[in-house]
C-alpha cells in the first residue's frame, strides 16, 4: 500500500507492505503532476513500513528513474533495513539528485526544508 502527500515541490511517499506494480504506478503519476507545475521534485521516501517488492517494481522503478533522472532535486530515504538502504541508493544510481538515508521521518523533513546550497 502507498500513500501519497502532495506540498508544493515535495512528494511525501510512505509505503506498508510490500510496494505493488500498481503502487509504482501511482508514484509515477504523483511525480509527473508534480513536474507539471515544478522544474524538480523532492521526494521523502519513507520505507519504514515496507517489507518488499517484486521484480517488476524494481524493473519499473529502473526505467522510471533514468526517463526522470534530472527531475529529482533531493531525495530522503527512510529506513532501518540495510537492504532496503542498498536498494534504494542503487534505483536512484540513475538520478542527480542528492540523496541521504534517514532513520525517522522527522529528520529526513527537516533535511529537506534546508536551504540549498
Amino acid at each position: 500500500m502507498i500513500i501519497i502527500e502532495q506540498e508544493k515541490d515535495l512528494l511525501k511517499v510512505h509505503i506498508y507492505s510490500d510496494m505493488t506494480l500498481e503502487d509504482f504506478r501511482e508514484f509515477e503519476d504523483a511525480v509527473t503532476d508534480e513536474l507539471e507545475h515544478y522544474d524538480h521534485v523532492n521526494l521523502l521516501l519513507d520505507l519504514s513500513s515496507m517489507s518488499g517488492f517484486s521484480v517488476d517494481v524494481a524493473l519499473e522503478e529502473l526505467r522510471f528513474n533514468k526517463e526522470h533522472a534530472r527531475d529529482y532535486q533531493r531525495i530522503a530515504v527512510v529506513t532501518e533495513s540495510q537492504w532496503l538502504a542498498w536498494m534504494s541508493w542503487l534505483a536512484v544510481a540513475f538520478v542527480t539528485a542528492e540523496v541521504r538515508q534517514f532513520d525517522d521521518v522527522e529528520s529526513a523533513q527537516m533535511w529537506l526544508q534546508e536551504p540549498q546550497q
